[in-house]
């Protein structure tokens, strides 16, 4: 089987459907997780926010943000973001799920969707939005070489994690962190059926606990 198929297979069995349709009612907001195969190799897009934004400038993320009320569900949501700051046009994207919902810093209910690009997308970042656009192989968000960890940081179940990654391609170092790493680090872990070498707080077979936990924890301090 392609890699690309079995990666689709595998992400399909953590589709969230309406596990957590019990969750009070909450501003939402969707991101979007590209992932593309390269070189027999998964890797994943990243954006770089514009230091101008109010929330979040300057800090890296991947595409997505608020709910907006045409948006029919969180998936439009999440497609609806990555056209406006990348230019990726919704029919290229191969949705394959949504996974466990976090709440971020700012309370919004954030609902993470996994979909398929092509590898030769080249991005058409709006400057508003997005100051850079980078790829990183999936793999490295389960090696303890550039990772760091923060424990018993503020409304945290678990680790903070945060990534430094050398852009080969642009010489550029960023900074991956928080909301946006351990999505990176679920996303691998599943997708690679691999347990990172670093604590993450949750088991890559079966994740679904750890996620409600941090979810009620959050839930408790709204």
């Amino acid at each position: 089987m392609h890699i690309k198929d079995e990666t689709i297979a595998i992400l399909k069995q953590f589709e969230i459907g309406n596990k957590f349709s019990y969750l009070p009612t909450l501003p939402k907001a969707s991101v979007l997780i590209p992932l593309f195969v390269k070189d027999e190799k998964l890797h994943t897009l990243m954006t770089l926010r514009s230091k101008e934004l109010r929330t979040s400038g300057g800090e890296v993320c991947f595409p997505g943000g608020k709910r907006d009320p045409s948006d029919i569900d969180d998936v439009d949501t999440a497609l609806r973001e990555a056209e406006e700051e990348i230019g990726l046009p919704p029919d290229d994207v191969q949705v394959v799920c949504r996974l466990f919902p976090i709440i971020n810093k700012s309370g919004l209910l954030v609902t993470p969707v996994v979909g398929f690009i092509d590898a030769s997308f080249c991005p058409c970042p709006n400057p508003t939005e997005v100051s850079a656009v980078f790829t990183v192989p999936l793999e490295f968000f389960t090696s303890e070489k550039d990772h760091y960890a923060v424990h018993g940081a503020a409304e945290m179940v678990g680790p903070l994690h945060s990534f430094y990654f050398l852009d080969p391609d642009s010489g550029s170092r960023y900074h991956i962190w928080g909301l946006t790493a351990m999505l990176a680090i679920l996303v691998a872990a599943l997708a690679l059926r691999k347990n990172p070498g670093f604590e993450v707080g949750f088991d890559s077979d079966d994740p679904l606990s750890f996620f409600q936990q941090f979810l009620h924890k959050r839930i408790s301090k709204l």
